[in-house]
């Protein structure tokens, strides 16, 4: 089992910045890439940015492209999102996910394992 646990999340006006954190435990070792996805209220869950573990290779939305930046820690088992210039339309739960495919997807179905997730507010 891997654990995750995110924080960072918050109320900030658009153009700001926020920067969330995932902390992973447990069964890390089963782990090969790491994603984050956001859901909206009444939308669905979506695919927002990923990262492969060991070899630092990045996959982004188009939608957050250039304004989004993943990165990990692997010493400290922490994934981070650096969110830049957010919009209102950024306004969501965050949520990080564990998989143990190597290949970076934004496929839910690929993902293991799941967070709690971090509200996200954005005003105009």
């Amino acid at each position: 089992q891997v654990q995750l646990v995110e924080s960072g999340g918050g109320l900030v006006q658009a153009g700001g910045s926020l920067r969330l954190s995932c902390a992973a435990s447990g069964r890390i070792s089963s782990v090969y890439s790491m994603g984050w996805f956001r859901q909206a209220p009444g939308r669905e869950r979506e695919f927002v940015a990923a990262i492969n573990w060991s070899v630092s290779s990045t996959y982004y939305a188009d939608t957050v492209r250039g304004r989004f930046t993943v990165s990990r820690d692997n010493a400290k088992n922490t994934v981070f999102l650096q969110m830049n210039n957010l919009r209102p339309e950024d306004t969501a739960i965050y949520y990080c996910a564990a998989s143990s495919r190597f290949r970076l997807t934004g496929l839910r179905s690929q993902y293991d394992y799941w967070g709690q997730g971090t509200q996200v507010s954005v005003s105009s």
